[in-house]
């Protein structure tokens, strides 16, 4: 079974404040565990579209929520393609929309994915198994450049050099096929002294990899502003992130959906055509309690933002580059 732990799921139902009638998108449907509380509070006239491109994913998400299958729409895709599906499916505004971003419990369980450090297997990580570019292709094929850039940019790992060196060397003699094969090389990249602190020496690579595989935060990018485009007035985005740089994206584009367009000093009233089109329902993320890291480790880094939209400026709001000048 795709047996997942829902990360904020009391607090991300609380934030999406759920009409009962409405129209809910989650991006990331995974083992289904958010998407089973947002059909619960759906009536007849409610509808829940619920997006993967993980078939795993989707196919649990199916049998989780067989008694709900009246009320949801499964969509196979990358969230990637939001604005297109529902469009495609005369859906032209929905009330909340869901990113639960990261990769799953199941995916790094399971080692034939060859998402974990942890599980020796081939090196895969792809999310969508019909997608191409794996991460054996990239250790592979890629070149010292291309992999400094990712495991900088996408890993934050300070060796980024000194690991792509290592590869590079190792790959003219053999390939680099399995995941602890990628690991002992890794290894091998990082001072002793640092390989003694910070966590398993692997996971930043692992995780830079992940996201080139998947594209992701060009992904979420991408499905963010699509996302602020569908949501109706009312209507809110709820966005679970896991590490800093998808939770930077999200954070930027939030300030920059809920800040007013300048005006004149002095006026005693700002006026309606300068007020954002969102506003913040969390100034600050929200963070798992302690009782819900006491039950899931990997809840720990996890942040949830929420906005929600008060007015729509189709001509003078732009979602990717704010307010025109």
């Amino acid at each position: 079974m795709f047996e997942h732990y829902s990360v904020l799921k009391d607090e991300t139902i609380k934030g999406l404040a759920i009409n009962p009638s409405g129209t809910y998108v989650d991006c990331t449907v995974g083992g289904g565990g958010h998407s089973l509380e947002i059909a619960k509070r759906l009536n007849e006239k409610g509808l829940l579209i619920a997006f993967d491109q993980d078939l795993d994913a989707l196919e649990a998400a199916k049998s989780r929520l067989k008694a709900y299958e009246d009320r949801i729409l499964f969509v196979h895709s990358n969230f990637r393609g939001l604005e297109k599906e529902l469009i495609n499916r005369q859906i032209s505004q929905v009330d909340g929309i869901l990113f639960d971003l990261g990769v799953s419990s199941p995916q790094l369980d399971r080692g034939e994915r060859g998402f974990s450090y942890q599980h020796d297997a081939k090196l895969d990580m792809r999310m969508n198994q019909t997608e191409e570019l794996t991460a054996y292709e990239i250790v592979n094929t890629w070149s010292y450049s291309q992999l400094v850039s990712i495991f900088f940019n996408y890993g934050e790992e300070k060796f980024s050099k000194q690991i792509a060196r290592k590869i590079e060397a190792y790959r003219e003699k053999e390939e680099i096929s399995t995941t602890h094969q990628l690991v002992e090389i890794i290894k091998e990249g990082i001072p002793a002294a640092a390989r003694r602190k910070g966590g398993h020496p692997a996971k930043r690579i692992f995780q830079a990899l992940r996201i080139a595989v998947n594209d992701e935060l060009a992904a979420f990018n991408d499905a963010l502003h699509q996302a602020a485009r569908m949501v109706d007035v009312g209507g809110r985005v709820a966005v679970i992130t896991f590490h800093s740089l998808e939770d930077r994206l999200c954070k930027q584009a939030f300030k920059k959906w809920s800040t007013e367009k300048d005006t004149p000093r002095n006026l005693p009233v700002i006026p309606m055509e300068h007020q954002a089109p969102f506003k913040l329902i969390t100034r600050k993320p929200v963070i798992p309690e302690d009782t819900e890291l006491d039950e899931n480790r990997r809840s720990r880094s996890a942040k949830l933002r929420v906005v929600e939209k008060v007015t729509e400026w189709k001509n003078e709001f732009n979602y990717e580059e704010g307010w025109k000048k």
